[in-house]
């Protein structure tokens, strides 16, 4: 079963630094939920991304439309479980092995994020894995608000008999080993009911990664990392932040607006159909106003009017007049919570915008004004074998779950890995044999 008892942690296994590897993860969004199963195999001196142990191939990907799923909460357990049935089960045809565990995302349970210390006695001997995970255990133990569940405790600096500033303190002697960490939260129930959903597929659940650490994973550089930056990932029911300094998380924070709310004024605002809207929106969307606007005519069918007949024309002005505001309203809440996190002078002048949002037209523009700093947008770097419909800023947060095993070395999480109470194989003829069984 999940686990969710601050006194039953545990720590997530980092690969083997000279072995290949097959990992699943799954990225479950408000919009999409997607699998991407790739082979992790030792990278050699050629590869230029730092950071990374292992070079990543894709051997499968799977898609689907996400359904039951609201700003990243679970709100149909039936659906949103069919969803991750489908986009398994392509991804495993694909790459013809059969899933038997996988890392999943979270961006539900208004995540956020405390900084504490703690220190241990180490007896003035050498500093060992064991001390570092005793450490990590004594920042974990600092009580966090009832009703959350901690999801990461990373490693921000160590320090050693006073000295500050460590980054890896083994081998080192010292009598006093202190840590200064980042510990991200979310709320226990959408979180406990997200997990439920995934392990009602049959599938073992390996880790749980906070969307806006796996999409700074990877789409940020080491230099980025290193200097100071805040990674915003505009998806389609929530925005998350994500600020980096030193090259370790400092902060994440996370706002249930994001563009299927855009969609979602421009189906209102025009009364038309959601799916109509978003097409609009995408093709002909943008958050800057063109000297175009006015002369350039849409064509829009209303809610109900099927005939051609009932078509009307629209300015795209009327449009992006629509757009805007809401654009507007994201990035202002996104600088708001930036300055209220006391992170806002640590993250440069460097802004990175990803996830699917972030490729409206005019975006980066707007988001130069508003957040007051140099803007990108930032897609997933260092994967062969990406369809090229995968290879976008849409797709930053699945491939930073494959990264995710890399760079992990010590850490705590009050979230047990669920693992199915069924034995035997666990493939796609197992799962769809106990999914008739359970539903007939």
């Amino acid at each position: 079963m999940i686990g969710f008892g601050s006194s039953d942690q545990g720590r997530f296994k980092p690969l083997p630094s000279r072995k290949s590897a097959i990992v699943t993860v799954l990225d479950i969004g408000s919009t999409k939920i997607a699998c991407l199963i790739a082979r992790l195999k030792p990278r050699d001196g050629s590869d230029v991304l730092a950071g990374r142990t292992h070079a990543i191939e894709a051997l499968g990907y799977g898609y689907q439309r996400a359904r039951g799923i609201k700003s990243g909460v679970v709100v149909d357990l039936d659906a949103a479980e069919q969803a991750i049935r489908l986009a398994v089960d392509s991804a495993e045809r694909m790459a013809g092995v059969t899933v038997e565990s996988i890392i999943v995302n979270v961006t539900c349970g208004r995540l956020g994020s405390e900084t504490f210390s703690a220190a241990i006695d180490v007896g003035g001997g050498e500093v060992g894995d064991l001390d570092i995970q005793r450490v990590l255990a004594a920042g974990g133990a600092h009580s966090v608000k009832d009703g959350r569940t901690v999801v990461h405790t990373l490693p921000i600096g160590y320090a050693l008999d006073g000295s500050r500033g460590i980054r890896d303190p083994r081998g080192m002697l010292g009598q006093r080993l202190g840590i200064d960490l980042t510990v991200v939260t979310a709320e226990t129930a959408p979180l406990r009911n997200l997990l439920l959903c995934v392990g009602r597929c049959h599938l073992e659940i390996e880790a749980v990664v906070a969307t806006p650490y796996a999409s700074a994973l990877s789409t940020l550089v080491e230099d980025e990392a290193e200097l100071g930056v805040a990674c915003v990932d505009i998806g389609g029911g929530t925005t998350s932040i994500s600020v980096f300094s030193d090259r370790h998380l400092v902060h994440t924070d996370a706002i249930a607006v994001g563009g299927g709310h855009v969609t979602l004024d421009v189906a209102n605002g025009l009364s038309i159909k959601v799916q109509d809207a978003e097409r609009l929106k995408t093709l002909h969307g943008s958050a800057l106003q063109g000297t175009s606007d006015e002369r350039d005519i849409l064509t829009v069918h209303p809610i109900g009017e099927d005939d051609a007949a009932a078509a009307t024309q629209v300015p795209r002005a009327m449009l992006n007049r629509i757009v805007r505001p809401r654009v507007d309203e994201i990035l202002e809440l996104v600088r708001d919570r930036l300055v209220a996190s006391g992170f806002a002078g640590r993250i440069g002048r460097r802004i990175v915008l990803t996830g699917g949002g972030s490729q409206l037209t005019g975006l980066t523009e707007v988001a130069r004004r508003v957040l007051g700093r140099a803007t990108r947008i930032g897609r997933p770097l260092g994967v062969l074998g990406l369809p090229e419909a995968a290879k976008g800023p849409a797709f930053a947060a699945v491939v930073g779950l494959l990264v995710y095993p890399q760079v992990v070395q010590f850490e705590q999480t009050s979230i047990r890995p669920y693992r199915p109470r069924l034995t035997g194989t666990d493939g796609y003829f197992a799962r769809v044999g106990r999914w008739f069984k359970d539903g007939f």
